[in-house]
């Protein structure tokens, strides 16, 4: 029931909810990545951990460098340097560094929430897409 509730919630998204998405899954995988790293369990830090890696890479495939360059350039290094300090948890195995991480990540998700909600913003996205 869960699931088809968020199927239907993803399907009637616009692109910013759907970036927010994004983040709360990576959130979501660091948190099992810092469990696991707690319990000793490496396939499953390494599982969690790959997972996040590659919404690192879809987030960064999916910037527009043509339409705001310099958005563009500022979070693509913001996805390098959460890719690196993400590797840098994982190697370490450290549960403290797994939190710092989220921190980062939770604040750049926090900003998307409210770039969501503001009507002006997703106008201006959409705009921005069909120019």
């Amino acid at each position: 029931m869960a699931f088809a509730y968020q199927t239907e919630a993803l399907a009637s998204a616009n692109g910013v909810e759907l970036i927010v998405a994004l983040y709360d899954g990576i959130i979501r995988f660091l948190s099992r990545a810092k469990a696991a790293a707690e319990q000793g369990n490496t396939r499953e830090r390494r599982l969690a951990v790959k997972r996040v890696l590659d919404i690192y890479l879809h987030l960064q495939s999916r910037l527009r460098h043509d339409q705001a360059p310099a958005v563009a350039k500022t979070l693509e290094d913001f996805y390098a340097s959460m890719f690196h300090l993400t590797l840098e948890a994982s190697a370490a195995n450290s549960r403290e560094r797994f939190d710092e991480v989220i921190d980062c990540v939770a604040s750049v998700r926090d900003a998307w929430r409210v770039v969501a909600h503001d009507k002006a913003a997703i106008q201006a996205l959409q705009t921005a897409r069909t120019s």
